[in-house]
Protein backbone atom coordinates (compact mmCIF):
# COMPACT_ATOMS: atom_id res chain seq x y z
CA UNK A 1 0.00 0.00 0.00
CA UNK A 2 1.12 3.43 -1.17
CA UNK A 3 0.26 6.71 1.76
CA UNK A 4 -0.15 10.09 -0.26
CA UNK A 5 -1.68 13.01 0.27
CA UNK A 6 -4.20 15.39 -0.58
CA UNK A 7 -5.18 18.77 -0.19
CA UNK A 8 -8.57 20.60 0.49
CA UNK A 9 -7.65 23.55 -0.52
CA UNK A 10 -9.66 26.30 0.73
CA UNK A 11 -10.23 29.90 -0.89
CA UNK A 12 -13.24 32.39 -0.88
CA UNK A 13 -15.45 29.10 0.58
CA UNK A 14 -14.74 27.30 -2.20
CA UNK A 15 -12.51 24.54 -3.06
CA UNK A 16 -9.99 23.04 -5.29
CA UNK A 17 -10.21 20.32 -7.57
CA UNK A 18 -8.32 19.65 -11.08
CA UNK A 19 -8.97 16.94 -13.37
CA UNK A 20 -6.02 15.08 -14.58
CA UNK A 21 -4.52 15.48 -17.72
CA UNK A 22 -4.74 12.99 -20.92
CA UNK A 23 -1.02 11.54 -20.40
CA UNK A 24 -1.49 10.64 -17.30
CA UNK A 25 -2.69 7.49 -15.43
CA UNK A 26 -6.82 7.82 -14.11
CA UNK A 27 -6.88 10.55 -16.78
CA UNK A 28 -10.16 13.04 -16.90
CA UNK A 29 -10.88 12.07 -13.78
CA UNK A 30 -11.00 15.06 -10.91
CA UNK A 31 -9.36 15.19 -7.82
CA UNK A 32 -8.14 17.04 -4.54
CA UNK A 33 -4.54 17.61 -5.82
CA UNK A 34 -1.48 15.99 -3.61
CA UNK A 35 0.69 13.66 -4.22
CA UNK A 36 2.78 10.74 -2.92
CA UNK A 37 4.98 10.84 0.59
CA UNK A 38 8.84 11.12 -0.29
CA UNK A 39 10.99 9.34 2.27
CA UNK A 40 12.04 11.71 5.58
CA UNK A 41 9.26 14.15 4.72
CA UNK A 42 6.00 14.62 6.80
CA UNK A 43 2.57 14.52 4.78
CA UNK A 44 2.48 18.26 5.49
CA UNK A 45 5.56 18.94 3.73
CA UNK A 46 4.44 16.80 1.13
CA UNK A 47 1.72 18.72 0.14
CA UNK A 48 3.34 21.46 0.09
CA UNK A 49 6.04 20.82 -2.40
CA UNK A 50 3.36 18.85 -4.38
CA UNK A 51 0.96 22.10 -4.68
CA UNK A 52 4.29 24.13 -5.24
CA UNK A 53 5.77 21.47 -7.93
CA UNK A 54 2.00 21.05 -9.78
CA UNK A 55 0.65 24.41 -9.45
CA UNK A 56 3.05 26.62 -8.89
CA UNK A 57 1.25 28.38 -5.63
CA UNK A 58 2.60 28.49 -2.05
CA UNK A 59 -0.01 26.87 0.68
CA UNK A 60 -0.42 26.61 4.42
CA UNK A 61 -1.50 23.52 5.71
CA UNK A 62 -3.42 23.89 8.48
CA UNK A 63 -5.24 21.05 10.37
CA UNK A 64 -5.89 16.96 9.30
CA UNK A 65 -8.89 16.47 7.72
CA UNK A 66 -9.88 13.01 7.05
CA UNK A 67 -8.29 10.00 5.12
CA UNK A 68 -9.71 7.49 2.27
CA UNK A 69 -8.13 3.83 1.42
CA UNK A 70 -9.37 2.69 -2.18
CA UNK A 71 -8.16 -0.35 -3.61
CA UNK A 72 -7.09 0.64 -7.49
CA UNK A 73 -6.28 -1.55 -10.21
CA UNK A 74 -2.48 -1.33 -9.69
CA UNK A 75 -3.21 -2.14 -5.76
CA UNK A 76 -4.40 -0.01 -2.38
CA UNK A 77 -3.74 3.60 -1.97
CA UNK A 78 -4.13 5.28 1.43
CA UNK A 79 -4.85 8.64 1.31
CA UNK A 80 -4.28 11.79 3.81
CA UNK A 81 -6.13 14.27 3.40
CA UNK A 82 -5.28 18.39 5.01
CA UNK A 83 -7.14 21.43 4.94
CA UNK A 84 -5.12 24.18 3.52
CA UNK A 85 -5.40 27.61 2.21
CA UNK A 86 -3.69 29.26 -0.32
CA UNK A 87 -1.06 31.88 0.21
CA UNK A 88 0.77 32.67 -2.60
CA UNK A 89 1.38 32.55 -6.09
CA UNK A 90 -0.87 32.38 -9.55
CA UNK A 91 -2.24 28.91 -10.25
CA UNK A 92 -0.33 27.61 -13.34
CA UNK A 93 -1.45 23.32 -13.01
CA UNK A 94 1.18 21.08 -14.98
CA UNK A 95 -0.10 17.78 -14.35
CA UNK A 96 -3.87 18.46 -14.80
CA UNK A 97 -5.19 20.37 -18.10
CA UNK A 98 -8.32 22.24 -15.86
CA UNK A 99 -9.08 23.20 -12.02
CA UNK A 100 -11.80 24.63 -10.35
CA UNK A 101 -12.91 25.96 -7.30
CA UNK A 102 -16.12 24.61 -6.48
CA UNK A 103 -19.06 24.81 -3.91
CA UNK A 104 -19.44 21.99 -1.73
CA UNK A 105 -22.86 21.05 -3.35
CA UNK A 106 -20.62 21.16 -6.84
CA UNK A 107 -18.04 18.57 -6.11
CA UNK A 108 -20.39 15.61 -7.50
CA UNK A 109 -20.79 17.11 -10.66
CA UNK A 110 -17.13 16.64 -11.22
CA UNK A 111 -16.21 12.38 -12.07
CA UNK A 112 -14.34 12.42 -8.77
CA UNK A 113 -11.72 9.90 -8.18
CA UNK A 114 -13.44 7.34 -5.98
CA UNK A 115 -10.63 7.45 -3.55
CA UNK A 116 -11.49 11.31 -3.10
CA UNK A 117 -15.22 10.54 -3.19
CA UNK A 118 -14.99 10.25 1.10
CA UNK A 119 -13.18 13.58 1.20
CA UNK A 120 -16.27 15.34 -0.89
CA UNK A 121 -18.56 13.63 1.08
CA UNK A 122 -17.13 15.03 4.54
CA UNK A 123 -16.98 18.51 3.03
CA UNK A 124 -20.29 18.79 1.96
CA UNK A 125 -20.98 17.37 5.68
CA UNK A 126 -18.69 20.16 7.08
CA UNK A 127 -19.28 22.99 5.13
CA UNK A 128 -22.80 22.82 3.95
Amino acid sequence: MITVTAAILIHNNKFLIARRKPTIRHAGKWEFPGGKIEIGETPEQCLVREIKEEFNISIAVEKFFCDSTYTYDRGPVHILSYIASWVSGEITPSDHDEYIWAEPRELFDYDLLPADIPFANKIIATYP
